[in-house]
């Protein structure tokens, strides 16, 4: 894409013409530790046994184990492993059809007719 011995074009103006920033084509990714990957290893084992875990529950879990990691370290290692947790939903009241603003499920409260405070008209 950009070619740093261009005749032409500087590479500012290869970056510019690409709409990519100068410090992304400089940008050298730094890979992970190993103490960083061994950590990756454990956290998948039990997420695989566990999938509703998220990253406090994986945090506790790896405290619990000898493993001192925040759950923010957790949270990001989580996500660069791409797992994210399985959540139940808990069981509610599905309304199908509805009256005006009111469901159906719920219309059942309403009264037939206007109400009337009490003082005469």
């Amino acid at each position: 894409m950009v070619e740093a011995a261009h005749h032409c074009l500087s590479i500012s103006a290869q970056c510019r013409l690409l709409r990519i920033s100068r410090s992304s084509y400089y940008y050298t990714p730094v890979p992970e530790t190993d103490e960083t990957l061994a950590l990756m290893t454990v956290i998948d084992e039990p997420f695989i046994e566990c999938p509703w875990y998220g990253s406090r529950q994986m945090a506790r879990h790896l405290r619990r184990a000898g493993q001192e990691v925040g759950r923010r370290r957790a949270r990001r290692l989580m996500a660069k492993m791409g797992l994210t947790p399985i959540y139940q939903r808990h069981a509610r009241a599905i309304c199908t059809r509805s009256t005006g603003s009111i469901p159906i499920c719920c219309a059942s409260w309403r009264s037939s007719g206007p109400t009337t405070s009490g003082a005469p008209t």
